[in-house]
Order: structure tokens, then C-alpha cells, then sequence
């Protein structure tokens, strides 16, 4: 029988033989509601065996107990003593030890998602959207950071759903990190399955970019929202492509982790943006960080303070202290006419706090959750299906209203309303309102290969950043389309609209060419020495990162937006070429079982290895989900890929779809069903 102490003797990376003191909490740092907890006796005690895995046997005894109340008070293990004291900042790179500068800047993404001002609940290691984590508890996170400090060049470290398998042998031009997070058998991939496996400690929802370590803060959402209702302005309000927002009202809500860059992407966009929150520590963060300029409880006086500004047509963001649904209502009996609407609450995880019912203040909303989940869940429902009746009144108006990704017209169809579906039965062929990239960011940017490309300037250093993006925006051509025009002006005024929030990083939208000149110039910049090393990244919402019918591919339209192949091609293609890191996640802003998607890190040290794989890697893992797009028919992937075989030629080819008659086709189907 192989001992303890057999075990703790064969491993030379394993956590400290000392158990450290319990830190202190510090009052006003947002905490995590209690997790829904069902495990029966049996699962709660191989719960319990599960986090003991990490501690030495001496230490069982004391915190077999301390785990046990986590669990049923918190609804998981976070194991609260192993968290560092304070506050966890991502420091310069060069603040940290390790034996490759890959090990040591993964370290700085890490706690930059675990800062108080980019987490959502830091304690809980939540980095944003109700429940993204970075991994799932404590002892994780310092066993990884140990792991990071002896990763070599001829090594890679491989990490499932948090837990750090180990580091196996490789070379310099293999992944230094292999992630994958929640990816579950199908015939267990639902919400019941998952809930019982994070409980149990063997599951973590990484979000998108949290679980995966390249999360930026909410600049890389303000881009996006920005690209969004500029484009949406021009399809459906008659905005000249060389125009804005102003005069124009955008209401939506949620100022969190993400949803919190609704009000600086409007006021970018020269519009006028109520946006409703309930929870006040949101609002006054954005209001600290000047990306809402506004604040109050009052409808009456949130439609005035708009109107004043659409008449000046001059940029505003206004808070809105309480439900969106109050909001709406008051539009509605009011004959308000709003624009552009939309919600970005955290509706994949809709009965886990990420909706608030109307009529429920946010602390009364997260005491219903802990005390009685199934009335919180009645009273969540009512809301939905209420908040879904007000939408239809205002789009009769001529609001011209979108999903924006956040799982919010599923939510209304779980929630009982099989009129939200398409076909008024299920959800195979979507939902009545279009989702944001289904009309708007698909066929506008995602077609053409646009997406949101970002870097991290390893060194902490502003002057860094502002040479980068100097570097990026000498990089775009801003007469060539009306999206490289947006671009450049995003770039241009990125310093003056003061869009960091945590680390020194930046995000850009743009296309495989442009990323692959931007990331090779700033390769170049750090071999001369002129900017200290970079982080290159993207979120997975992105041309090729993400398959999920609901969001990212709902503009595909062959029958394959339910296919998760592109996803794991661009995982897979990004470890063949060399990406630093490689990271294939199951959920996202859409929730469990819903999508899955797949991401990168690179790390720029200047050397002539990464500009080999950066001319690989970056084309790749943009066209391969342009090639999707294109097979699917959608007319803009197809003049793109015509362009990128063309310019190609000899190294690269992409299969183009011969495009069949609807005409034809219809009639021939027609005779058939008539027979």
C-alpha cells in the first residue's frame, strides 16, 4: 500500500508542508452568492476527498471540517485559506520568478483577473460574467503558480479544469500551457451534470478568456459593443457609414464585468445610453472609472437627462439605479421612443444570481437566492416573460432591439415562451429578435476575419503601450474599408478615452493580415529593444474561436452552427503551429452545454522563432473560421476567401461552396412534397 508519504516524497512541485493563516476579508470587496448545492451524502464526502488531493495528510484533520463548511455554506470548496493576503495585481514580468519568460508572464495574466478592479467576486476567483472562473479554488491557483515558476522551454503544462496535471517533456516551438475547462461527454453536458461536477470539484467554468488567463478587463467588451451599435445605427437608423450615434438613445443593462463597457462604448460612439443596474457597488465603479457619467434611481429623470443630450446631440452615459424592466415599463406607458435596446445581464447563468427579479432589491435578490432557490427561480421567470412582453411593445414602435450574446431570449424561452423560437417550438432554428452577430457583427466584421485582437504590455509600462499602439495604428490602412476607418479611430483615441482597467493592454479589431503585420511589428519592437516583451491574445468571441449556435455562429445558416469542429481546429491548429498557450473552453457568456470555444496566448520575446510562428499561426487561426463562414455561403467569407487564395497561392487554399438556386432547389422540393 503506497503512504502519504510515498506520495508527498515523489513529487518535487506540490504545496508548501505549512499551512497559512487564514486571511482576512476585506469589507466591500464583492463576494459570490452561495452556489446551488444538491449533493447527497456520498458526493459531499468525495467532495471532500477531492480538495484533500492537494494537502499534505498532517492538515486533513483541520481542514476536512473548514472545507466542509465552504461547501455547504458557499455551495463549493474555494479553500479561502490558501489565498493570498489582499489584494493580487498582475505585477511587471519582471517581478516574478520562473525559467522562461512564458512561465513568468502567464503569471501576470493570472492575477490580473484576479485583481479587486477586473474580478467580479476576486475572492471566489470569479473573473467576470457571474461565474468565469480562473480556476477552481485556492490551492489551484498556488500549485499553478509553483508549476509556472519551473516551466521550461522544452516543457509544457498541461491544465484541466483548473487542476495542474503536470509538466511533460516537449520542445522550445510546442505549447508552454495546454487548458481545457468543463469540456463534458455529451450525454452529460447540462446544467444539472455540471452544477454537481463543480460542487464535487472536478469541473470549472472558464468562461471564455477567464479560465483560459487572457481576460483584459471589460476594454476588450467596449470595443465590441462599440463595433455593435455603430453598426447597428447604420443598418437600421439610417447612420451614413461615415457617421455616429449622435441624437441616437441605446438602452440596455448590466454594468459588470462586461456589461460594465455598455456606457463608454455609447459615449465613444457619440450616442445617448441609459443603462440599468441594480446592484450600486457596479455603478459607482464605472462612475470611479468615468464610463458612466450619470447616475440615478429615477426613470422620470434618466429619459429627461437623454433627452437633453440627444437635443444637443452631444455623448452621454446614464446609470440607471434599478431594473431594466421598471425602466422599460416607464418607456412603455410613457411613448418613449428608443432607438437601439438590448440586455446584458448574465443570463446563462439566469437563476444563479446573473438576473434580478422585478421587484427585488440586488441584496434581497442574493438573500432569496441563498434562502429558496426554487421562489427565486418562480419570481426570476415571471420577470423574463414580462421583460420579453415589454420588448415586443417597444420593436412595434420601431425599436429595433438585439441579443447581445448573453443567452437572454434562451432564458425567456426556458422560462416558458415558445413564441420567443422562430419556429414557436424550439430553439434549432433560433429566435424571433436576431442575435447581435446574426444581423450586425457576423456579416459586418466576423465575415471579413475582424475580430478582437488584443495585447498586453508584459513589462506594466504605459510608455509600452502607447508605443504599441502607435506601432498598430501605422499598421492600418484607414481609407481601404469603412472597418478599417473604425479601427483607426478605436486606436487613434484608445490613451485619451482611458480604457485600461488593470494591466497595461489593448485591444484592436482586425482582420488576419492586420493582426499578423501588427503582431510582427511589435516583434520587432521588442527585439531592437524599444518595448519591453508583449502578450498577444483575442477573445474567443471571434471569427474562428467559438462554435455556439446562439451567439457566435448564429449568422451560419447551412445546418452547422451546431457543430463544434471549428472550435477545436482552431484549439488544435494553434498547438500544431506553436501558440505559447492553447486554451479549449465548454460555456461561455451563453452557459454550459451551449458552446464551446477556443483561444490563444503568444508571448513576444523578440526572437526569430515567434516571427516563424506568428506567420503560421496568426493567418490560421482567423481564416479557418473565415473558411467556415464561407462554406456556410455567407457572401462576405466567400470574397474574402476568393481574396486570401489569391494572394495565397502555392501555400494556402481554401474550398469555396458552389452557391445552388433557392429557386431551383425550392421548386424541385415543392413537386417532391406534392407527390
Amino acid at each position: 500500500m503506497i503512504s502519504n508519504i510515498d506520495i508527498s516524497n515523489a513529487m518535487t512541485i506540490k504545496l508548501d508542508n505549512e499551512l497559512p493563516k487564514m486571511p482576512k476579508f476585506i469589507e466591500g470587496i464583492r463576494r459570490a452568492p452561495k452556489r446551488e448545492f444538491t449533493l447527497n451524502k456520498f458526493e459531499t464526502e468525495l467532495a471532500l476527498k477531492n480538495a484533500l488531493r492537494y494537502i499534505p495528510e498532517e492538515f486533513h484533520e483541520k481542514l476536512a471540517p473548514e472545507f466542509l463548511d465552504e461547501l455547504l455554506t458557499r455551495g463549493r470548496i474555494y479553500g479561502y485559506r490558501f489565498r493570498p493576503e489582499g489584494n493580487i495585481k498582475g505585477k511587471s514580468i519582471d517581478e516574478y520568478k520562473g525559467k522562461c519568460i512564458e512561465g513568468k508572464a502567464f503569471q501576470v495574466m493570472i492575477d490580473n483577473n484576479l485583481d479587486f478592479d477586473i474580478a467580479l467576486y476576486p475572492y471566489e476567483l470569479v473573473t467576470y460574467g457571474e461565474t468565469g472562473q480562473v480556476c477552481q479554488n485556492w490551492m489551484q491557483y498556488r500549485l499553478i503558480k509553483k508549476y509556472l515558476e519551473e516551466l521550461t522551454v522544452d516543457q509544457t503544462l498541461v491544465i484541466q479544469s483548473g487542476h495542474p496535471v503536470g509538466l511533460f517533456k516537449s520542445h522550445p516551438n510546442a505549447p508552454r500551457v495546454i487548458i481545457t475547462n468543463a469540456l463534458m461527454i455529451g450525454m452529460f453536458d447540462n446544467q444539472e451534470n455540471f452544477n454537481r461536477a463543480m460542487a464535487l470539484g472536478v469541473a470549472n467554468y472558464g468562461q471564455m478568456t477567464a479560465g483560459g488567463w487572457m481576460y483584459i478587463g471589460p476594454q476588450g467588451i467596449v470595443h465590441g459593443t462599440y463595433s455593435t451599435i455603430l453598426n447597428a445605427g447604420r443598418l437600421m437608423l439610417g447612420v451614413p457609414q461615415d457617421g455616429d450615434l449622435r441624437g441616437k438613445l441605446f438602452v440596455t443593462s448590466g454594468l459588470g464585468g462586461m456589461s460594465g463597457a455598455q456606457g463608454k462604448a455609447v459615449e465613444i460612439s457619440n450616442g445617448v445610453g441609459i443603462i440599468a443596474e441594480v446592484d450600486y457597488s457596479r455603478i459607482q465603479t464605472r462612475y470611479n472609472q468615468g464610463w458612466v457619467s450619470k447616475i440615478t434611481n429615477s426613470c422620470e429623470e434618466a429619459f429627461k437627462i437623454a433627452k437633453d443630450y440627444m437635443e444637443k446631440e452631444e455623448p452621454c452615459a446614464i446609470a440607471y439605479h434599478g431594473n431594466i424592466v421598471d425602466l422599460l415599463e416607464y418607456a412603455v406607458n410613457n411613448d418613449i421612443k428608443i432607438d437601439l435596446l438590448s440586455d446584458q445581464t448574465s443570463c446563462h447563468a439566469v437563476y444563479d444570481g446573473g438576473y434580478c427579479p422585478q421587484g427585488l432589491t440586488f441584496e434581497e435578490r442574493t438573500n432569496l437566492l441563498g434562502k429558496d432557490k426554487s421562489k427565486f427561480k418562480e419570481l426570476v421567470d415571471n420577470t423574463l416573460r414580462h421583460h420579453f412582453e415589454l420588448i415586443k411593445e417597444l420593436t412595434k414602435k420601431g425599436t429595433y432591439f438585439f441579443d447581445y450574446g448573453n443567452s437572454f431570449m434562451k432564458a425567456v424561452y426556458d422560462a416558458g415562451v415558445k413564441e420567443i423560437a422562430k419556429n414557436g417550438v424550439d430553439e434549432r432554428d433560433g429566435f424571433i429578435f436576431p442575435s447581435y452577430v446574426e444581423d450586425i457583427l457576423g456579416p459586418q466584421l466576423f465575415d471579413f476575419g475582424y475580430g478582437p485582437f488584443r495585447w498586453v504590455c508584459l513589462s506594466g509600462s504605459e510608455e509600452d503601450l502607447l508605443k504599441t499602439d502607435k506601432a498598430a495604428m501605422d499598421c492600418i490602412d484607414p481609407d481601404r474599408r469603412y472597418q478599417d476607418r473604425d479601427n483607426y479611430i478605436w486606436i487613434r483615441d484608445a490613451h485619451k478615452n482611458k480604457l485600461v482597467v488593470g494591466t497595461k493592454a489593448r485591444i484592436l479589431y482586425q482582420d488576419a493580415m492586420g493582426r499578423t503585420r501588427i503582431a510582427l511589428k511589435f516583434n520587432e519592437m521588442v527585439r531592437k529593444g524599444e518595448i519591453g516583451p508583449v502578450m498577444l491574445g483575442r477573445d474567443h468571441h471571434d471569427v474562428s474561436g467559438t462554435d455556439s449556435p446562439f451567439r457566435e455562429t448564429s449568422n451560419i445558416k447551412d445546418g452547422s452552427n451546431i457543430m463544434a469542429d471549428m472550435a477545436t481546429h482552431c484549439f488544435a491548429g494553434n498547438a500544431a503551429r506553436g501558440m505559447s498557450l492553447i486554451a479549449l473552453h465548454n460555456g461561455g457568456g451563453v452557459g454550459i452545454g451551449k458552446a464551446i470555444n477556443g483561444g490563444f496566448g503568444m508571448v513576444l520575446d523578440g526572437s526569430q522563432r515567434v516571427d516563424d510562428i506568428l506567420r503560421l499561426a496568426m493567418p490560421w487561426d482567423v481564416m479557418g473560421g473565415v473558411a467556415r463562414r464561407a462554406w456556410a455561403r455567407n457572401q462576405n467569407s466567400i470574397t474574402t476567401s476568393i481574396e486570401y487564395n489569391e494572394m495565397n497561392k502555392g501555400t494556402d487554399h481554401i474550398t469555396l461552396p458552389y452557391i445552388a438556386s433557392n429557386e431551383l432547389v425550392k421548386s424541385i422540393v415543392e413537386k417532391a412534397f406534392e407527390k
